[in-house]
């Protein structure tokens, strides 16, 4: 009879939570779903994310200033004194022990959900110049070789005793 009993209780107690134990159920399944985790890199608008490349600033340049009227055939050649690189946001303190003082500096990490993290970025800086050297076929006519120091000037922010315009075949 006991047997009986139990069974009568349980499924009356099963009837009157149905739905609890559906939403549970349901719960569960969707918990043990396989799923395939990825992670995304948020990007933002602009040139700051762009990764930069010599040789394709150098194509470039030399593909514009092949343009020049009487230029002819250009090649571009720039040297580097720094690469581009990010300030980044930090969180620093100081402590005075014993008559020096202590610095501790860290980076703010910007959190993007789903354990990735990213540091804080307050600038981007360009590359620095050094130098360029430009062989042009048109580089003894004194017009061109003005107007292409003046287009590598502006484009590199070098002065005129940093490039270097030579005539090429």
């Amino acid at each position: 009879m006991k047997g009986k009993e139990w069974f009568k209780k349980g499924s009356e107690a099963l009837e009157k939570y149905k739905y609890v134990l559906l939403v549970i159920l349901v719960g569960a399944a969707l918990l043990l779903w396989p799923t395939e985790e990825k992670k995304t890199v948020l990007q933002t608008e602009g040139p700051s994310e762009e990764i930069f490349r010599v040789e394709e600033m150098e194509q470039k340049l030399a593909d514009a200033l092949s343009r020049v009227e009487g230029a002819g055939n250009v090649t571009v050649v720039l040297t580097l004194q720094g690469g581009p690189r990010q300030v980044l946001a930090q969180d620093g303190s100081a402590q005075e022990e014993e008559g020096r003082t202590v610095r501790e500096t860290s980076t703010i990490l910007l959190s993007r959900g789903s354990g990735y993290e990213e540091p804080a970025v307050l600038q981007q800086l360009g590359p620095v110049y050094q130098g360029a050297l430009v062989v042009s076929a048109g580089g003894d006519d004194p017009q061109v070789k003005l107007a292409l120091y003046e287009a590598v000037s502006a484009l590199t922010g070098l002065r005129a005793d940093k490039i270097s315009i030579c005539k090429g075949k």
